[in-house]
C-alpha cells in the first residue's frame, strides 16, 4: 500500500517538521533567490539574442531558428539524466548546484564567442546546465511544500524567478541605450549574477532531500517503471502535442518587430513586459489550479498563447497591440510553466519524483525544439505574420483536443503517490 503525504507525520521529506505549518518556507523563498540572480543573468542575454544574431551578426531567420531550438531544446540531452542522478544519490541540491555551475561558466565562454558556431555552442552549454538544474530544484520545491500548496509554492518561486527574468532585459536596455554596441557589457554583467547566484546556492541553500526523513520502512531505489504510471503518460501526450505549437518568445518579438512600430533599442523591453505580466499572475494562477485542477488551467493558459500570436500580427503599430501581446504571453507562462511540474512531481512514486518533473520538462522541451525550428522555416516561406496566424489557429485545435484528457486527468486525482508503507 501507499501512505498519502497528507497522511505522513510533519517532518517527512522536509528539513524541519514546522515546515508543514507554512505553505512557502524557505527551500522556496531561497531558491527563488537563487533563480531570480540567475535569471537577470541569462534573460539579459536573452533578450539581445535574437536582435544580435539578425542584426549584427546577420543570420537568416531559418538559421536563428536553429539557434532557438538549441536554446529550447538542448537541456533535452541531460534532464533525465540529471533528475536520475538526484534520484538514485537523494541529493537534489548539488546536482542542481553542478547545473548553475555549468551556466555560470558558459557565461565565461560567451565573452570570447564570436560566430555564430560559437554563439551557439555556448548558448547549448547554457542549457545544459539549465536541464541539469531544473528538475532537482523543482523536486526539492515539491518535497518541501504540502501538497494542497504547492500551486501556491511554484506560483512564489516563480515570481521570484521572474523578477529576475524582468531585470535582465531592463538591464540589456539601460547598457544598449547608453552604449549603442555594448553587447560585451551586458555579458559581462550577466555573468557577475550567474556567480552570484551560484554561491548563494552553495553556501546558503538548504540540503533538502526528496525522500521522506522517518522510521520505518524505506523508499525503494528508483526503478524505470516508477515512471509509468498511465496518468504520467496521459500529461507527457497533452503537454508534448501543445509544446509543437509553442513558438519561441525571439520569434513572437521579432515579429512584432517586423510590423514596426518602435525601434530596435527597445526590443530588450518587450522581455520586460512579459515578465512583469508573469510576475503579476504567477501567484493567482497557482492558487485557481489549486483550486480548479492544474491539468485544466496548463491546458487553458495556451489560449493566451493563442490570443499572443494573434495580437503579434495586427497591422496596426498600435500600442495596445504590442501591450495584449505581451500581456497574454505572461499569462500563458503564469498558466504553465510551474504548474506542469507541480502535476508532474505528484504522479510518480516520491523515489522517482525528480525523473518524473524531468520526463514532463524534457518532452516539452522537444516539443519546443521542434516548433523553433519549423517556424523558422514557415517564416521563410509564407512570411511572418501568415506563419504566426497558422500557428494560432492550430493551437486552438489542440487545445479543444486536449481539454477533455486533462479534465480527466484532474478527476483521476494529482495527489501524491506517496512511498510503501
Amino acid at each position: 500500500m501507499y501512505l498519502s503525504v497528507r497522511d505522513r507525520p510533519a517532518s517527512a521529506g522536509r528539513t524541519d517538521g514546522s515546515a508543514a505549518a507554512r505553505p512557502v518556507g524557505r527551500v522556496v523563498i531561497t531558491l527563488g533567490l537563487v533563480s531570480l540572480l540567475t535569471d537577470v543573468s541569462s534573460e539579459s542575454v536573452a533578450a539581445i539574442l535574437p536582435l544580435y544574431l539578425t542584426a549584427v551578426v546577420g543570420l537568416s531567420p531559418a538559421a536563428f531558428g536553429f539557434i532557438d531550438g538549441l536554446y529550447q531544446g538542448a537541456s533535452v540531452l541531460v534532464r533525465l539524466g540529471g533528475g536520475w542522478i538526484a534520484d538514485r544519490t537523494d541529493r537534489p541540491k548539488w546536482v542542481a548546484f553542478s547545473g548553475y555551475a555549468l551556466s555560470c561558466v558558459a557565461r565565461v565562454f560567451l565573452l570570447f564567442a564570436a560566430g555564430a558556431g560559437s554563439i551557439a555552442a555556448v548558448v547549448a552549454t547554457d542549457r545544459v546546465g539549465k536541464g541539469i538544474r531544473t528538475a532537482p530544484r523543482d523536486a526539492m520545491i515539491s518535497s518541501a511544500t504540502p501538497t494542497e500548496h504547492l500551486g501556491r509554492a511554484f506560483g512564489v518561486h516563480r515570481t521570484l524567478d521572474t523578477i529576475g527574468a524582468a531585470l535582465g532585459p531592463f538591464i540589456a536596455f539601460a547598457v544598449l541605450w547608453m552604449i549603442p554596441d555594448g553587447y560585451l557589457t551586458v555579458m559581462v554583467i550577466s555573468l557577475g549574477f550567474a556567480f552570484v547566484g551560484v554561491a548563494l546556492l552553495g553556501l546558503l541553500g538548504p540540503d533538502q532531500r526528496v525522500r521522506p526523513e522517518r522510521a520505518g520502512p524505506t523508499p525503494p531505489p528508483f526503478r524505470w517503471k516508477d515512471l509509468t504510471d498511465r496518468r504520467l503518460t496521459r500529461l507527457l501526450v497533452i503537454a508534448g502535442t501543445l509544446g509543437v505549437l509553442t513558438v519561441g518568445d525571439g520569434f513572437l518579438y521579432l515579429t512584432l518587430l517586423d510590423r514596426g512600430g518602435f525601434g530596435a533599442v527597445w526590443f530588450p523591453l518587450l522581455y520586460v513586459g512579459t515578465n512583469i505580466a508573469y510576475l503579476a499572475l504567477a501567484v493567482p494562477i497557482g492558487l485557481l489550479a489549486d483550486r480548479f485542477g492544474r491539468a485544466r488551467v496548463l491546458v487553458a493558459g495556451h489560449l493566451a498563447l493563442a490570443g499572443a500570436y494573434c495580437c503579434a500580427t495586427v497591422p496596426a503599430s498600435g500600442v495596445v497591440a504590442t501591450v495584449a501581446t505581451l500581456a497574454l504571453l505572461g499569462t500563458f507562462y503564469a498558466a504553465t510553466d510551474g504548474v506542469i511540474a507541480a502535476i508532474a512531481g505528484r504522479l510518480v512514486p516520491v523515489q522517482a519524483r525528480t525523473s518524473g518533473i524531468a520526463a514532463a520538462q524534457t518532452v516539452v522541451a522537444v516539443a519546443r525544439m521542434v516548433a523553433a525550428a519549423g517556424f523558422g522555416l514557415l517564416w521563410v516561406l509564407i512570411g511572418p505574420s501568415t506563419a504566426m496566424l497558422g500557428v494560432a489557429l492550430a493551437l486552438l485545435v489542440v487545445i479543444g483536443l486536449t481539454f477533455t484528457p486533462a479534465v480527466r486527468l484532474d478527476r483521476a486525482g494529482t495527489e501524491d503517490v506517496g512511498v510503501p508503507a
